[in-house]
This record gives structure tokens, sequence and C-alpha cells, in this order.
């Protein structure tokens, strides 16, 4: 936003006027946003072992009292229960971690405890990120009979040099024998794989692309090497020993995904994630469409009625918190106007439909062009558009997203 939004004199009548519009707004948004229904995420922090490329908030440990984390769980989701009153449940998602590492019997009783208490809308989506194992996937009859109707498996690679790389423990005839079990259990399924490796050709990207849309899953989640700090691949990449496609060779690989998983029927729909039509992941999208959503388990965000929701990140701090306090937050903190709309556009431009500009405006009680540099906008014709209410990222734009995003959010 303009500077000029921070500084009105609020003794004059304009002042004042702008100031009734603004909470006006602001009411009408509070009132929409609790029309809208809940996403409920869901933490489970544990994994057999740490990838290399991975920040997620993960842990190995050797053991996991199971009878303690599902009664925490219980009760952190009883704190938001307590505080979202009479809301509807438009999805779960269970994250991690992973959390197809949790007892069915747990996983049923936080479903049981979230429907009870927010009303379903429809066929509640219900998701859980699995690994692609074979233990795992012995136990996805059991998920899916505890009430999951979906399953996001971590594939990560058709290549077993590749998935040696990315550290994984299942190679490509573990992993697809999972794939197939899911495709038995679930209603849903939807697999992730990384590309942009080291050494990763066009060509060689292309076949196991292809290899992935043959399995006629609904959804596929396709991401780029990325390196981020703090991880393994971090160390390596700063001592010389791993290099990663440059920015046009990466280029080349996004725009191959997006038109080879547009001819398979399973355009993207998001910058990484690619659907068929009406098999979008409804839980991401309200994230992406910013949307309320309760974050339950150790280090799960939130955003409730304008908060921003943190939980205790490490398991044991967050278990202390859940005994002494009733739950694992580790604050609740205001999110102004200015926060807000800045979160809705930075979110919403990652989604092909983009964002109504002008609803994000009114929400913030500003004009659209204090937001958005309308004039940066129609510089960039062919990267970002404006059509109506909605400004929308071309997909020629959408690999250069994150140089755009500074230009024309104020």
């Amino acid at each position: 936003m303009r500077a000029t939004m921070a500084i009105i004199d609020l003794a004059t009548p304009a002042a004042a006027a702008a100031d009734s519009s603004a909470d006006a707004a602001a009411l009408r948004d509070r009132a929409a946003r609790a029309d809208a229904p809940l996403a409920l995420y869901i933490h489970w922090p544990f994994c057999v072992s740490k990838c290399p490329y991975c920040d997620f908030n993960s842990h190995v440990r050797a053991t996991v009292d199971e009878a303690r984390w599902h009664d925490a769980l219980l009760a952190d989701l009883a704190h938001e229960v307590a505080l979202l009153p009479g809301r509807r449940l438009g999805s779960i998602f269970f994250g991690g971690g992973t959390p197809s590492l949790m007892p069915p019997a747990t996983v049923a009783a936080l479903i049981d405890a979230a429907t009870a208490a927010w009303a379903p809308v429809g066929d509640v989506e219900i998701t859980l990120e699995a690994n692609p194992s074979s233990v795992e996937a012995a136990r996805f009859a059991d998920i899916a009979a505890a009430g999951v109707n979906r399953v996001s498996l971590g594939l990560q690679a058709l290549d077993d040099d590749a998935l040696r790389f990315l550290g994984r423990a299942h190679d490509v005839t573990e992993g697809l024998g999972a794939l197939a079990v899911a495709q038995k259990a679930f209603a849903r399924v939807s697999f992730d794989l990384i590309y942009a490796r080291p050494g990763q050709s066009p060509a060689h990207w292309d076949a196991e692309l292809a290899r992935a849309l043959s399995f006629g899953t609904e959804h596929l989640s396709l991401y780029q090497l990325t390196i981020e700090p703090g991880t393994r691949f971090a160390t390596e990449a700063a001592a010389g020993r791993l290099a990663i496609p440059d920015g046009d060779d990466a280029a080349d690989l996004f725009e191959l995904t997006r038109a080879r998983t547009a001819a398979a029927g399973l355009p993207a729909y998001e910058i990484s994630n690619h659907a068929r039509p009406g098999a979008e992941s409804r839980h991401n999208l309200a994230y992406w469409r910013y949307r309320d959503y309760a974050g339950v388990g150790p280090g799960a965000h939130g955003r409730r009625d304008h908060l921003a929701t943190f939980r205790r990140r490490k398991p044991e701090n967050w278990l202390a918190a859940v005994a002494r306090n009733g739950h694992g937050l580790e604050s609740e903190e205001p999110l102004d106007a200015r926060t807000r709309v800045s979160e809705a556009l930075l979110m919403g431009l990652r989604l092909a439909e983009g964002v109504d500009v002008e609803a994000i405006a009114a929400a913030g009680g500003a004009r659209v062009e204090e937001i958005v540099d309308l004039r940066a906008v129609a510089s960039l014709p062919e990267l970002i558009v404006c059509e109506g209410p909605r400004l929308r990222v071309t997909d020629a734009g959408m690999i250069l997203l994150d140089a755009i995003l500074p230009k024309v959010v104020r």
C-alpha cells in the first residue's frame, strides 16, 4: 500500500469517513470469512529419516508415545474448536512429517472430533500425506476406514538413482506398489515429484513425466528442486558439491511440465499443482484463496479471524505446552489490514485463476490502486493482466512470479 494510507489525519471529517468505511469493510470481510468453510490442518512431526532437501518441521525419534500424542492432539484441537464455534468444516489435511506413521485410531479420533464440532460441508475432503513404503502402504486400508478419502503420496521421483540422491527410503518398484495400493484404498490420489535435479535433461524429465501421467491419478504436485537454508543440500551447495540447473534450464523444464500436463488434461491450477478440473486440492485452495484455517500440532500455523496463530515447533516443547496450558500455542498475532491485503495478493496470485483485486482492496479498506501498482501491471502485459476485477499472472509469468510480485504488489 502507499504510505499515504498510514498518515491520514483522523481529526478531519474525510478521515473519519474513511475510517468508518474501513471498519465497515472489515466487518463485511469478517462475516464473509466466518461464512466460508473452515480448513483444518493437523501436523504429525515424525519421520523415519530426514531427507536432505527438506526444511519442514519434521523430526526423527527412536520412540513415540502414541497414546500421549493421541490425547495431546485432541486437546489442541479442542482449543481451536472452542475459539471457532459454529463454523462449517470444508477440509482436513494431515501433514508432516509423515502422517502415514500415525496410528489409524488417532486419525479416526481426530476426524470424529472435528466433524462433531464443526458441521461438515458436503463430502469433506480429508487428505493424508504418506510415504510410499510397503510398510506404510499396508496401513492404507485402515487409514481409509478411519475416514481419510484422499492421499498425497511422496513418490518424489521415478528413477532409482534420483531417489537415492534425494535420500528417499523407497525405490521405484516399492513406490509404484504403494501407489497401486493407494488407488484401491482411496477415492482420490495425488503424488509428488521433484524435478530440475542435477543433470536432469528435458528429455529425461519428459519421459519421467509421461510415465507419471500414465498412472491416471487426478492430481500431481510437481516441484522444482530448491536449496532451502538449514538443509543438508544447502551445506553441500555451499561447499560446491551440489549444483542444480540454472534459471534458463529450470525455465525450460517448467514450461515442458505445464505443456505436458495440460495436454494430458491436468492443467496447472497453481504454480506447482496440476489437476483434472474439479479435482483440485480443496484444502490448499483455502490457503491460496486466503480463507480461515485452524492449525493443530507442532509448528502448525493458522489464520483465525484476522489472527495469525503459531504452535510451538519442537515436539517436546509442544507436548509440554499442551500439558501445561491445554493447547500448543506459542503466539497469536493480530493481522492488520495492510498485512491481510499483502498476504491475500501473494497467495492468490499463485493461482491460475488469479485474485479478485477489488474484493481484496475493499476488505482492507483501500482502493485497488493503493494495493496494486496498475502502471506496473500495464507495463507487463505478457506476464500479468487485469481483466475486470481479476488480476492474474499468465502462464509465461508464472516462472517469473517471485520477480513480478515485488513490482506490482504495493
